[in-house]
C-alpha cells in the first residue's frame, strides 16, 4: 500500500463512520512536547494533520496563526520537523504536512519528498499551490507514493470542481465556508448539499474541515462526508493543557 493510499484506507476504515483528520502544529506549544502530543492525538485520530508554521498563514483564523508564531519564536525550522518525525516511534494514524508553498520551495522540491517518505509522511496539503501550478510538486511526491490534496470550497466552479476532484489524492478536502479557520458556527443546508456535490464528484474520500470543533457538528455532516478536520478547537485543547484523546473521543460519541 503506497502512503497515498494509507490515507484513504484510514478515512474509509474510521472507527464510529466519520473519519477524525486532527490538525496539530508543529511545535506549539512547544517543541519539547511535540513528539508526546503526536502520540497522543495518533492514537486517537484516524488521521494527523501537521501544520508547518509560516510567518503568514492567510487561511489560517487567529488561533493557528498564534501557534505558528510561538513555534517559530521558539526556533521551529521544517528541517527540525522531518529529523523529529524521521526519529521517533511514529503513530499508526497516516501523517499529512499542511504547509504554505514558501517553505516548501526553499527546503527543495525533491529533496522534500525523499526526506518526508523517510518521515512516514503519507501526503501534503499547500492552501497556496494552485492546482495549474502544482506539476512539479507532484511530480516530486509521486516518485514516493504521496499524496497531494487538494483543497475546494462552495464558491468553487463546477468544472473546477470535476479538475481538483479528479486530481486529489488521499482525500478531498473540502472547505466549509469562505473565510478563514476557526469560526464555530452550525452547518446550513446549503453546505451539506454543497457537501454532497463534492462528494458525487469525487472517487476519494471527501473531509470536510474550517469551524469543526462540536460533535453536533460532526453529526449534521454524517453521510455527507467521509470524515472531518480538526484543527483551531484542537490547538486550543492543547494550548489550555486538557487531554487531547479525550476531546477527539467526544466528537465521536
Amino acid at each position: 500500500m503506497t502512503p497515498r493510499e494509507k490515507i484513504s484506507a484510514a478515512v474509509a476504515q474510521a472507527r464510529g463512520g466519520t473519519a477524525i483528520v486532527a490538525f496539530l502544529t508543529a511545535g506549539y506549544p512547544g517543541l519539547d512536547r511535540f513528539r508526546d502530543d503526536l502520540a497522543k492525538i495518533g492514537s486517537e485520530a484516524d488521521v494527523v494533520e501537521i501544520g508547518v508554521p509560516f510567518t503568514d498563514p492567510m487561511a489560517d483564523g487567529v488561533t493557528i496563526q498564534r501557534s505558528s508564531r510561538e513555534a517559530l519564536a521558539q526556533g521551529f525550522t521544517l528541517r527540525w520537523l522531518l529529523a523529529e518525525l524521521q526519529a521517533m516511534t511514529r503513530p499508526k494514524a497516516p501523517l499529512v504536512l499542511m504547509s504554505y508553498l514558501n517553505p516548501l520551495l526553499a527546503f527543495g522540491l525533491e529533496k522534500l519528498a525523499a526526506e518526508s517518505a523517510k518521515a512516514g509522511v503519507c501526503g501534503f496539503i499547500v492552501p497556496d499551490l494552485p492546482y495549474d501550478e502544482s506539476a512539479d510538486f507532484r511530480a516530486a511526491l509521486d516518485a514516493h507514493g504521496i499524496a497531494l490534496i487538494q483543497m475546494v470550497t462552495p464558491v468553487t466552479p463546477p468544472e473546477r470542481l470535476k479538475q481538483l476532484c479528479a486530481a486529489s489524492q488521499g482525500f478531498v478536502y473540502a472547505v466549509t465556508m469562505t473565510g478563514t479557520t476557526g469560526r464555530n458556527a452550525a452547518v446550513p443546508a446549503e453546505v451539506t448539499n454543497y457537501l454532497d456535490a463534492v462528494r458525487s464528484a469525487s472517487k476519494q474520500p471527501v473531509c470536510a474541515g474550517f469551524g469543526i470543533r462540536s460533535r453536533d457538528q460532526v453529526k449534521q455532516l454524517e453521510g455527507h462526508v467521509a470524515g472531518v478536520i480538526v484543527g483551531s478547537a484542537l490547538v486550543e485543547v492543547l494550548e489550555s493543557g486538557q487531554d487531547a484523546p479525550t476531546f477527539l473521543k467526544s466528537l465521536r460519541s
